[in-house]
């Protein structure tokens, strides 16, 4: 069996724990050029570029996964049904050769494209343009024929100007510590968070009860919603629970894979928990696990592994529900439709 390398988020980010003193040093820099860098757009030293179109930027002021993608072809499909046409502008991280933008579709290759970006464009059939400049991406959906640009990440990328801004939380880890990297998970300080239009809380998937339960004040909860696994060489869709009481082995290469893990767990799954670095980039050695039981993986790995596994792999689609009342206050906000 290979050895796997998991990821790398510091225990205490999340545990309550002193960071050690070179991660608090190198902290105080962080924020000393984090505060000068957004001054400088704050006062016009730097200036934001418009693309063209309004721009929806959905992001989050922590490093790692709370849930951004859900919402993006969520929001995506609802722009769209509103007779928008809507295109996704995203840096594709982890892809190969970042440098270099690219058109992503449903037939781009995972590597070239990066994982996020094509779970998008196969989930919407929207233009997605993957740039590591956000400006020149928003501007080429724009040219292409998109009127409205919803931005994957790029909440500091203040370069590129912005009319929506939606904060996405994980409810689970919040703000961690409160400290800016690398002492803590905040890519700003929290305060930043009260800047944008609308703050979103992933609930997971709980229950539509415990929804307004833990959604504090001037948040919109979010919970995601457990579709039929896919299998990954094609067949039928199985329901979650034709999986409850057995063992499976569970990949998640997530900003946070103990969200997925817990997921199953909570449908009575018996989790064999595997997991990777986010965006990592799948070989056949990394199904090796020793022991022939299915393999259950997120939508975004699923887009990565299709030629790697075997019949006994299914991919776990989820969707974002969010209250009506969210959609209609951020379609208030858009101009009127072209």
């Amino acid at each position: 069996m290979t050895r796997r390398r998991l990821p790398q988020t510091p225990a205490y980010w999340y545990d309550g724990s002193m960071p050690p003193w070179p991660a608090r040093m190198l902290s105080a820099l962080y924020a000393s050029v984090t505060a000068l860098r957004r001054k400088a757009y704050g006062r016009g030293w730097l200036r934001s570029r418009p693309a063209g179109a309004p721009v929806i930027v959905v992001g989050n002021i922590t490093a790692g996964g709370t849930g951004k993608t859900p919402l993006v072809i969520a929001l995506v499909e609802r722009l769209r049904a509103q007779g928008w046409t809507p295109g996704v502008a995203s840096r594709g991280h982890g892809r190969e050769d970042e440098a270099t933008p690219r058109w992503v579709d449903a037939g781009s290759n995972a590597a070239q494209a990066g994982d996020e970006p094509l779970l998008i464009a196969r989930g919407t059939g929207a233009k997605v343009r993957v740039d590591r400049d956000r400006v020149a991406a928003a501007r080429a959906l724009v040219a292409a024929g998109c009127n409205v640009i919803v931005c994957d990440d790029g909440l500091q990328h203040y370069r590129l100007a912005r009319d929506i801004e939606i904060e996405v939380q994980d409810a689970r880890r919040r703000y961690g510590n409160g400290r800016l990297l690398p002492a803590g998970p905040l890519r700003e300080p929290v305060e930043r968070a009260a800047d944008c239009d609308f703050r979103v809380l992933n609930l997971g998937t709980t229950s539509e009860g415990e929804v307004q339960r833990e959604a504090g004040f001037g948040e919109w909860p979010m919970r995601l919603q457990v579709g039929a696994a896919q299998p990954l060489l094609g067949g039928r869709p199985q329901p979650l629970s034709a999986f409850a009481g057995q063992r499976v082995h569970a990949v998640a290469g997530i900003g946070d894979p103990e969200r997925f893990f817990s997921m199953l767990r909570e449908a009575g799954i018996a989790v064999v928990p595997h997991a990777f670095p986010d965006h990592h980039a799948y070989q056949a050695a990394d199904f090796d696990f020793g022991s022939k039981l299915p393999i259950l993986m997120t939508e975004k790995d699923a887009v990565k592994c299709a030629g790697l596994v075997d019949a006994m792999a299914f991919m776990v689609p989820v969707q974002a529900r969010l209250p009506e009342a969210f959609w209609i206050a951020l379609l208030d906000r858009l101009p009127a439709r072209p």
